[in-house]
């Protein structure tokens, strides 16, 4: 009997060892290759935004398919800081005779997108930003990868705010997207 024991014991251990512990390697090094491909898109949609001054419902749903062809599904938040120059006098940003203080206002994801998902005289809107204005995005994966499900297996760890895909990427606008 006790020889029938370590039997079943060395072969649960070894089919532990032959498949699970490699099918969790596997799944995180998937993980690391969808994070790369996220915090890389992330920061091409932010700069090329920042850059062009332009965000458009066609750069946007551009994004949103690079990061589904990581396969999971992932919530976008962006953020949009307008500067509102100083009212009382009409300058540019760079002028060193300005009176008073530069403030920002804030849009948020839903504002952004209510206002590039519309259309007038059959052409998509596109925000126009000028140089100034503070544009950022974060991006997190909403479902359970195959590598959170292993870990949440065997090590117990659950928690519905886990996730371990995520990137952020923020900048100042560089160009005015109005004169495009």
């Amino acid at each position: 009997m006790g020889d029938t024991l370590i039997t079943v014991i060395a072969i649960v251990l070894a089919a532990v060892l032959m498949f699970i512990f490699p099918l969790m390697t596997m799944s995180d090094r998937t993980d690391d290759v969808s994070q790369l491909s996220v915090e890389t898109a992330t920061t091409e949609f932010v700069d090329d935004v920042r850059t062009t001054g332009r965000l458009s419902i066609d750069k946007y749903n551009t994004f949103v398919q690079t990061l589904a062809a990581t396969g999971n599904s992932y919530e976008v938040e962006m953020e949009l800081q307008v500067l509102d120059e100083n009212p009382g006098k009409k300058t540019t940003q760079t002028e060193s005779t300005k009176i008073g203080e530069n403030v920002y206002y804030t849009m948020y994801t839903s504002q952004i997108l209510d206002e590039i998902d519309r259309t007038e005289n059959g052409k998509n809107v596109v925000l126009a930003l000028k140089e100034g204005d503070i544009f950022s995005a974060s991006v997190r994966n909403t479902n359970s990868t195959l590598s959170q499900q292993l870990k949440n297996f065997f090590y117990k760890v659950t928690g519905n705010d886990t996730y371990t895909i995520a990137a952020e990427h923020a900048g100042i606008v560089t160009a005015n997207g109005a004169g495009n």
